[in-house]
C-alpha cells in the first residue's frame, strides 16, 4: 500500500473518528499544546513596535515550522513501524486539524438558547465561537454572530485543513492548524497588535485558496438544498471586501445570501444590509449547510488524493 493510498485511509478514519468520538481533553489535545507553546513564548515578547514585529514574525515561523517538522517526524516513525500504525496514527493526528461536529455543536448550543430566550447563555455559549465581547449584543446580532462565524470556520475548520492535508499529508494540516492557532490568540489589534501582525498575514496568505473554494462549496450546498444561490453569489461579488479580513468576507457573504439575513458586526460590516436580521431558527439553517459542504469538502479532498494516486504521486 503506498503513502497516497495510506493517506486516504486516514482522511476517512479521521472524519469517522470526529463524527464518533468525543474532543479529548485539552491537557491530550495537541492544538492545546501549540496554544500552551504559544502563550509561553508571547510572555518573552518586547513591547516596543518594532522589536514586537519582528518577534511576532520569528515566533509565527518557528511555531508553524516545528509543529511541521515534529509531525514528519512522528508520521515518519509510525511509517517504521507499519501500515497499520500510519494510517492508525495518522488519522489520529488529523483528527485534531480540523472540527466538523464541534463546530455544529457549538453553535446548536447558541441556538437552543437563544430559542429559550436566555440571553445570558446565549451570549457565554457564543464565546466558544467568536473572539469579541459579546457582552451587549441583542437576539439578532448574537445570531448574526454565529451565522458568521460558522461561515468563516468552514474555512479554517475543515476545508483548510483537509486541502492541505491532501496536498502536503499530515505535516501539511498540523502546520495549517498552527497558523491559524497563531492568528486566533495573537492576530487581532490591541495589546498584540504589532506581534500579532506576522501570524495575521501568514493566516490571510495560506487562507486565500481554501476561503474561496469554501464559498464555492458553499453555493454548492445552498444549490443542492434548493437555496437561492443566485442572491448568494451576488452577494460575494457585492460584500466579500466589506470584512477587514481579505479572506472571511467571502464565506460569510454567501452565507448572509444563502440563508436570506444580514450580518452585522457593529461599527466593523454589515453583509447584505437590505436582508432581515437573523433569528435562532436561521443558525440551524447555517449549520445545516456547513455540514454539506464539509460532505463536498470531504469528497473533494479524497477526489484529489485519488487522482494524485492515479497520477502516480
Amino acid at each position: 500500500m503506498n503513502a497516497l493510498t495510506q493517506n486516504i485511509l486516514v482522511l476517512v478514519l479521521a472524519v469517522a473518528l470526529d463524527v464518533l468520538l468525543p474532543d479529548p481533553p485539552n491537557r491530550i489535545h495537541p492544538v492545546a499544546w501549540m496554544g500552551r507553546a504559544i502563550n509561553a513564548l508571547r510572555r518573552l515578547a518586547p513591547t516596543k513596535p518594532t522589536p514586537a514585529l519582528l518577534f511576532g514574525a520569528v515566533l509565527a515561523l518557528g511555531v508553524v515550522g516545528a509543529s511541521a517538522v515534529v509531525a514528519h517526524l512522528v508520521v515518519e516513525v509510525l511509517h517504521d513501524i507499519g501500515e497499520v500504525a500510519h494510517v492508525l496514527g495518522g488519522a489520529l493526528i488529523l483528527r485534531y486539524t480540523f472540527a466538523v461536529r464541534g463546530l455544529s455543536r457549538a453553535a446548536r448550543r447558541v441556538r437552543n438558547s437563544l430559542e429559550l430566550g436566555r440571553l445570558d447563555e446565549a451570549r457565554a455559549d457564543l464565546r466558544s465561537l467568536v473572539s469579541r465581547n459579546p457582552s451587549s449584543l441583542g437576539p439578532s446580532l448574537i445570531a448574526a454572530a454565529a451565522i458568521g462565524s460558522v461561515a468563516e470556520n468552514t474555512t479554517d475548520s475543515f476545508v483548510g485543513p483537509w486541502l492541505a492535508f491532501s496536498i502536503f499529508g499530515v505535516p501539511g494540516a498540523v502546520a495549517y492548524r498552527a497558523v491559524n492557532t497563531l492568528d486566533s490568540m495573537l492576530g487581532y489589534r490591541g495589546a498584540y497588535e504589532y506581534l500579532g501582525k506576522a501570524s495575521a498575514r501568514l493566516d490571510d496568505l495560506v487562507n486565500l485558496i481554501p476561503a474561496r473554494l469554501s464559498a464555492l462549496l458553499l453555493l454548492s450546498s445552498g444549490f443542492l438544498e434548493g437555496l437561492p444561490v443566485g442572491r448568494g453569489w451576488r452577494l460575494v461579488r457585492t460584500d466579500r471586501r466589506l470584512t477587514p479580513s481579505p479572506n472571511a468576507g467571502w464565506t460569510m457573504s454567501a452565507m448572509a445570501g444563502l440563508v436570506g439575513v444580514k450580518l452585522e458586526k457593529p461599527d466593523h460590516y454589515c453583509l447584505g444590509r437590505d436582508l432581515d436580521p437573523p433569528l435562532a431558527r436561521h443558525i440551524d439553517r447555517a449549520v445545516r449547510l456547513a455540514e454539506r459542504t464539509a460532505a463536498l469538502a470531504f469528497f473533494s479532498a479524497l477526489g484529489l488524493l485519488a487522482l494524485r494516486l492515479a497520477a502516480g504521486g
